[in-house]
């Protein structure tokens, strides 16, 4: 039996009309010149709470008769569906009640009681958190409201692809961030049935920093339209997330967190399955920890080549740390932080070492930055 219909995409669509934003879906030529193919980016990170999650918790909190909303809402997540449903909860005059691990970061405890949720801190995994939910549901006479695992909620997701293919209607292809499902089921049935030859492609990760897709199972609901309409579901690792993280903010010049730059990292890991094509990508989300996105620019800086650490050693005799600094300058490496290191890890007590972290324009900067102290006399070495 058909789990969510074309037509029930749509009516969900014309449900939620005005109350989500119709976020962009805009060609990227300098991704698409990197990725060797058109690169057509979604930005979902541009809704209200910064995911399409408010999508299909907005269009099943409408289904709802008023006998249902007078009993309230309880949702089980540590993230996007639980700030989705306290949003659109808040905004319709419904009690919400979301469950969440006790671990779950404080921001996000923080950002659900904003909008206007009870959080209730349950369990030390969301498994243990979903249990407890269940159970409220049971003794209270909530309504759940399932992440994924929901046709209403499934329908609500499908929405995005409704829009970008009116943005774009000759896509080849969709590659889609995949936890419990929700989203790609949705967008499949979707697109599918508006260009059947279109190619759906679902993106999982073993990674921590796309914590919004690290879900072990794709939900039931969602399983078999999966098997049916999903042409393929790729693995990238986390150093492609990263690098796609930091892709969006310098080139598009926006904020995705681990899952939602997940589509990208899987045209950045798998040029070749899409090399010349048309690729529609969600950016499904940009709740990330501001934290994690610093160490995330800086590891991409590494990894680029255009953050270094250099070890020098050098005579113990004055003015040797200013020559060695003035050299860097003439190289037009940027100084960032410098450590003088006495007893530690010298190989003489008259020659300590000196530790520069260094920023250059490339890794071929970097070598030429090496190769201008060694043809001082300078001995630098990379950490």
């Amino acid at each position: 039996m058909e789990i969510v219909s074309l037509n029930d995409i749509r009516a969900a669509a014309a449900r939620i009309a005005g109350a989500v934003e119709r976020t962009p879906c805009l060609h990227s030529r300098t991704l698409s010149l990197l990725a060797g193919a058109e690169v057509f980016l979604k930005f979902e990170n541009l809704q209200f709470t910064a995911s399409f999650k408010e999508r299909g918790a907005l269009n099943k909190l409408l289904s709802l008769s008023e006998a249902e909303r007078r009993r309230g809402v309880i949702a089980m997540s540590a993230g996007n569906h639980a700030q989705g449903v306290a949003y659109h909860a808040a905004r319709l005059g419904v009690r919400a009640v979301i469950v969440m691990p006790k671990g779950t970061p404080n921001t996000k405890v923080k950002n659900t009681r904003v909008h206007g949720a009870e959080v209730v801190l349950q369990g030390e995994t969301l498994a243990e958190a979903a249990r407890h939910a269940h159970e409220l549901a049971s003794r209270e006479s909530f309504i759940f409201i399932h992440p994924y695992d929901d046709p209403l909620v499934i329908a609500g997701q499908g929405t995005v692809a409704l829009e970008m293919l009116e943005a774009v209607p000759d896509l080849d292809c969709l590659v889609v961030p995949v936890g419990g499902g929700g989203l790609i089921s949705g967008m499949a049935v979707a697109a599918k049935a508006l260009s059947p030859r279109i190619e759906v492609y679902g993106v999982r990760s073993r990674a921590t920093v796309a914590e919004g897709i690290a879900v072990d199972e794709i939900g039931s609901l969602a399983a078999p339209v999966v098997r049916s309409l999903v042409k393929e579901m790729l693995v990238v690792e986390e150093e492609s997330i990263e690098r796609a993280i930091v892709a969006l903010i310098e080139i598009e010049k926006t904020v995705a967190e681990g899952a939602g730059a997940a589509g990208l990292a899987a045209l950045l890991e798998h040029p070749a399955r899409f090399a010349a094509r048309r690729v529609g990508i969600p950016i499904t989300g940009g709740n990330i920890d501001s934290r994690v996105l610093a160490s995330v620019l800086m590891r991409g800086l590494v990894r680029d080549g255009r953050l270094v650490r250099l070890r020098v050693t050098m005579p113990d005799v004055s003015g040797s740390l200013a020559k060695v600094a003035a050299m860097i300058g003439e190289a037009e490496g940027n100084i960032v932080e410098v450590q003088h290191q006495r007893i530690f890890g010298t190989a003489s007590v008259k020659s300590p070492e000196v530790e520069f972290l260094v920023e250059t324009r490339d890794r071929e900067h970097t070598q030429a930055l090496i190769g201008s102290l060694e043809s001082k006399g300078v001995r630098a070495t990379r950490v």
